[in-house]
């Protein structure tokens, strides 16, 4: 839906949606995150399982993806246990931002696309920044209490009630 994700990227074939999957030689992401796409740098990461490069279409004057390097499924397929995945994907987008000279973290927008509105199935944040600056499409793409797009903070508070419920 918003340019950084191209058709055709599928699942790992054979794993659960929400559990690391491994590889999968037809996503993208998979491949970027085993610089086996020439053309995507990735940006220092802190940490071995995460990935972290710039959006292809930014939506911002920082826009940035961080990605699990091991294929996952989408955010609705995340559980309670996968809540400090999450904050360490939070962790590498503040990061980034601040290495790329943007300080103010309360000028930033962070969240995932909410099935059936991504376009890859491997797990992906998207980092924003400054949020008070995305143009007219983008403010749509990545609005806030919108059907298609969850922040990071609201899916950790979803994770831990379905946790609580269970």
């Amino acid at each position: 839906m918003t340019g950084d994700e191209p058709a055709g990227a599928s699942a790992a074939a054979g794993s659960e949606a929400g559990n690391g999957g491994g590889y999968d030689a037809k996503c993208v992401f998979c491949r970027i995150a085993r610089r086996e796409e020439p053309d995507t740098a990735l940006l220092p990461c802190e940490y071995e399982d995460l990935v972290c490069f710039r959006d292809r279409k930014p939506g911002a004057p920082h826009h940035y993806l961080v990605v699990p390097v091991e294929h996952m499924g989408n955010c609705k397929t995340l559980k309670a246990e996968h809540i400090p995945l999450v904050k360490r994907m939070m962790e590498v987008g503040k990061a980034v931002l601040q290495k790329n000279n943007f300080s103010d973290l309360n000028d930033v927008r962070m969240g995932f696309h909410w099935p059936p509105f991504c376009s890859i199935a491997h797990l992906h944040l998207h980092v924003l920044a400054p949020a008070s600056q995305l143009g007219f499409l983008s403010r749509l793409y990545y609005r806030i209490n919108s059907y298609w797009f969850i922040t990071a903070e609201q899916l950790i508070e979803r994770l831990q009630s379905e946790n609580a419920a269970s």
